[in-house]
């Protein structure tokens, strides 16, 4: 009677917290029936057993049921390779289609690859966990029917302080383990994602580095690396250069297996991705390729980034209305190829390019392979701010001098900084330096913008900078927004010397070894082009930041394929190549580019494909803090452009560029 009064006259509470009122009365009924449960069991056993004992059976029960639920189901691993492929790694032996199993472990967020390792009864953990929520709900509603009897009874209160423990105990330890994410869960754990049933493990190795908070649906929690490319497709090696022709019978048996079984052969390094066009038809291998690709990169966390770079003909005409192009009259497709995997600061990075020039692709992937090889590229941020300057006309030459010395006044610079930031949420203005010509003032004010480019972001707060200084000297004018001093997509001293954007400085060691197996070259040989060419030939030609041997080539292929403004490689390409022998007789590279202008918001950013690339190295939208993925995709333009310079200035060495290019960059006829 009291309890069935008790939920008469709480059904309004009650029904706020749950939808159903019958559910709402089971659960109190529940809950009083196992406090008086409990209670019976105090009165009969209390005195025979001590609290320490009684808490101790009490966590080894529970601990012990919810290690079985959690490892208690699904397969094992190893059992289940890619997409439905069985692997049998130890024998080696050919591939085999077999069906998915109807107990076959969850797969990751886009379906494509089953997750690793016994997987846990996630139904019967949720419905526990909404059984034992419904008994604590239950015996709180009980109390509450009155709370001043059940206060001053000391024998209630026992029993209930003991449930309301019991029910903490399982609430610290492992409440909300069904709602957590499965997918999430079994990436944010040490893990060889499936990989090391489809790869020998002297083809792909983890490492576990520094664990780092991250979103572990975006990146993976642990730096995972993986081993250089066991053959690139290097087209400045002769030796590479004339493949073997493959027999009908071979390409029968290829066209006989499905899409997953070949690519497991990729994985496996049975095949090499670069042959599948000769193996099956181009169409077949972009498929096949975007299957091994998109498994490597879920290998890292990153998902399934390829299912929004389109490999057919598509465009959503609506994305690019109003942000990126106008009178819109069609779109020109550029295909994209993938680099890597290049060891950067310790992790692992693949990197999307988008180019036309045959050879660029595969000679900045032979690039990646040699400094995976050695120590692996070490990258770093030297500034950080993007620029803008605007022309300013004063009545004299003196008045020009004298804004030019208000504005180097630390009081005065903190008034334009707060005028700045007011138009922003995220620019913060670095600094504000005046240079004089005449009655002109250019006022440089750099500003470090986030993960946008910043463009838009400085010229705002560049105009609201103006107005205040006009508020000061009511004589002054404004010729131009942008008087060149900033300098925008023009080859300019001051972007060489000061930096705009990005300045990144990256090296990294290629043992010898390594220069001589997969460069074709001697460290001397490629150290003395390096000088010759990029250093005294650049001097010779009064180049500015042009002491390289091609930047601009990967730097444009990198913006292209992930939506950065494809006119500001003249600056961003800016870079001075340096090679040195060591004392161990290995080559050390670096590359100092100080004026790299990228940005993963805004622009062309939005778009899916440049999305889907920006995603690929891990970088897309916005970071966890302000400018850290503009800054880590700064880090991988740098990166490739080493890579890149590494492979041209070895072929240069050993004198294959042309032939290389004779071969991958001219069609052959076709016979009518």
């Amino acid at each position: 009677m009291v309890i069935s009064a008790a939920a008469n006259n709480t059904s309004g509470s009650v029904a706020s917290a749950f939808p159903q009122p019958t559910f709402a009365a089971s659960a109190v009924t529940a809950g009083a029936a196992f406090a008086t449960f409990l209670s019976t069991l105090r009165e009969d056993y209390w005195d025979n057993i001590s609290s320490t004992h009684f808490y101790g059976v009490i966590f080894i029960l529970s601990f012990a049921f919810s290690w079985l639920l959690l490892h208690g189901g699904g397969l094992g691993m190893g059992e289940v390779g890619n997409a439905g492929v069985h692997v049998d790694s130890s024998a080696g032996s050919p591939l085999k289609p077999s069906p998915k199993p109807a107990s076959a472990p969850p797969t990751d967020v886009n379906g494509d690859y089953p997750a690793d390792g016994p997987q846990p009864k996630w139904h019967i953990l949720m419905a526990l966990n909404y059984f034992i929520t419904a008994l604590f709900v239950g015996t709180l509603v009980a109390f509450s029917t009155d709370a001043r009897a059940n206060l001053n009874d000391p024998s209630t209160m026992a029993s209930l302080i003991f449930v309301w423990c019991m029910f903490l105990i399982y609430f610290f330890g492992f409440f909300g383990i069904s709602f957590v994410d499965k997918e999430s869960l079994a990436r944010s754990r040490p893990s060889d994602f499936g990989l090391v049933d489809l790869c020998n493990d002297n083809n792909m190795k983890h490492i576990s580095m520094n664990v780092r908070d991250s979103d572990s649906l975006k990146v993976s929690s642990m730096k995972i690396v993986h081993a250089p490319a066991t053959l690139a497709p290097v087209c400045c090696d002769p030796s590479t250069l004339m493949f073997p022709k493959a027999s009908n019978n071979t390409k029968d048996g290829y066209d006989q297996m499905s899409d997953p079984e070949v690519a497991a052969l990729v994985v496996n390094n049975k095949i090499k991705d670069h042959q599948l066009e000769k193996l099956t038809d181009p169409d077949r291998a972009v498929d096949i390729r975007r299957i091994v690709y998109n498994h490597k990169l879920s290998s890292l966390g990153l998902g399934n980034p390829l299912q929004n770079l389109p490999s057919s003909p598509s465009l959503d005409y609506h994305r690019v209305f109003g942000a990126n192009c106008e009178t819109v009259v069609g779109y020109i497709p550029l295909p994209v190829g993938i680099v890597g995997p290049l060891t950067l600061n310790g992790e692992t990075v693949y990197i999307p390019m988008a180019t036309t020039e045959g050879c660029l692709v595969a000679s900045t992937n032979r690039g990646c392979k040699a400094i995976s090889m050695g120590s692996g590229a070490t990258s770093c941020i030297l500034r950080d701010g993007i620029t803008r300057a605007p022309c300013l006309r004063m009545k004299s030459a003196k008045a020009a001098a004298e804004l030019k010395l208000w504005c180097e006044e630390r009081v005065n610079f903190a008034k334009l900084k707060q005028t700045f930031e007011s138009t922003t949420s995220f620019g913060k203005l670095l600094e504000a330096n005046p240079t004089v010509a005449g009655r002109n003032v250019y006022l440089r004010l750099k500003c470090f913008s986030g993960d946008a480019m910043g463009m838009n972001m400085v010229s705002k707060g560049s105009l609201a900078v103006v107005d205040y200084l006009r508020s000061v000297f009511p004589e002054m004018q404004l010729l131009a927004l942008s008087g060149n001093m900033c300098t925008d997509k023009k080859a300019a001293a001051i972007n060489w010397i000061e930096g705009r954007g990005k300045s990144v400085v990256v090296e990294s060691i290629i043992p010898k070894e390594v220069v001589r197996s997969t460069l074709k070259t001697t460290v001397k040989a490629i150290v003395d082009t390096n000088i010759q060419k990029n250093l005294i030939g650049s001097a010779m030609a009064g180049a500015i930041g042009g002491f390289n041997a091609h930047a601009s080539n990967v730097v444009t292929a990198v913006f292209l394929a992930t939506g950065q403004d494809p006119a500001q490689n003249v600056e961003s390409s800016n870079c001075i190549t340096l090679m040195e022998e060591t004392d161990e007789g290995d080559l050390w590279i670096s590359c100092t580019m100080p004026s790299i202008e990228v940005g993963t918001v805004g622009g062309g950013t939005g778009l899916p494909a440049q999305a889907a690339c920006l995603q690929v190295i891990g970088c897309k939208g916005g970071g966890k803090t302000p400018g850290s993925n503009s800054q880590q995709l700064a880090h991988v333009v740098a990166s490739a452009t080493m890579a890149g310079e590494l492979s041209l200035l070895a072929a240069l060495a050993a004198n294959t560029l042309v032939q290389a290019h004779m071969q991958h960059n001219r069609k052959p006829t076709l016979k009518k």
